[in-house]
């Protein structure tokens, strides 16, 4: 075949084309057990720095042994709920938490809804709530963990796609995520979760609030609105569980001056 006419232009091409893809094939499906695996301790790691561990994990001689050791550890139980506050049976929360864009792609009616309860070694109790939204330029998320109040923030973590570096892609930034600890969700009885208020200094002595990153306003109201709506779809079993924590909690009631009060007898 003569080499230097237009059939064997397009002819090499499209065998190039097609060994190019093959091999491109082989080597992603070599790989996906791999990547799968590092997507899975990633939201693991996520999970455990949302409530203060995991940061030795680099200096680990098996960085993967070591999360999986540290989530086996202390992520002691992990769930799903629905939207009126129920737990929900026949799901796997960790595999909704890789794909929360799918879950909330649902009807709120249809989605379960991730829980992982965290025990410390002194025996405090933390719960983990996965979070997903929008930012500029792509998609956001999170970790939210809460106090056994449900109520009182512990700790967050925060990722993104594509937000835009020294701007909105500082809400995965220490400076930002350390402003949500001890910041509560609620007010009263009224779950409003967390404003994130533009300006510097804008949320000081407010308790449900958090400065927005400077200069990424729009990825800010990102964060504020994917927490809001996130958590929105667990008031119920918050509400829930924290009335049913009140109760558990209340003083015995005292005897009313109308109720008679057993007495030794003397006679």
């Amino acid at each position: 075949m003569k080499t230097n006419n237009n059939s064997y232009t397009v002819i090499y091409a499209a065998v190039m084309v097609v060994l190019v893809a093959v091999l491109l094939s082989v080597a992603a499906l070599s790989l996906k057990d791999r990547q799968d695996a590092n997507v899975r301790v990633e939201k693991m790691s996520d999970i455990l720095r949302s409530i203060g561990l995991g940061a030795d994990a680099n200096l680990a001689d098996d960085k993967i042994a070591y999360i999986e050791a540290e989530y086996e550890k202390y992520i002691i139980n992990s769930f799903t709920v629905n939207t009126r506050g129920e737990v929900t049976e026949g799901t796997d929360p960790f595999a909704i938490a890789l794909d929360m864009k799918s879950e909330y792609e649902k009807p709120a009616e249809q989605r379960n809804l991730p829980i992982f309860e965290a025990r410390m070694d002194d025996g405090t109790v933390y719960y983990v709530i996965p979070v997903y939204g929008s930012g500029l330029w792509g998609p956001i998320w999170g970790n939210v963990a809460l106090r056994s109040d449900l109520n009182t923030i512990y700790g967050v973590t925060f990722g993104h796609a594509s937000e835009t570096p020294g701007l909105g892609a500082e809400i995965a930034s220490e400076v930002f995520e350390s402003q949500f600890v001890d910041k509560t969700i609620y007010n009263g009885a009224t779950l409003v979760s967390i404003m994130v208020m533009k300006g510097a200094g804008a949320s000081s002595g407010n308790p449900n609030a958090v400065d927005a990153v400077s200069g990424g306003t729009i990825t800010s109201r990102g964060v504020e609105s994917m927490i809001q709506s996130n958590l929105a779809g667990y008031e119920a079993y918050f509400n829930k569980m924290r009335a049913a924590g009140a109760a558990e909690n209340q003083p015995a009631t005292a005897p009313s001056a109308a109720e008679p009060v057993n007495q030794t007898s003397h006679e």
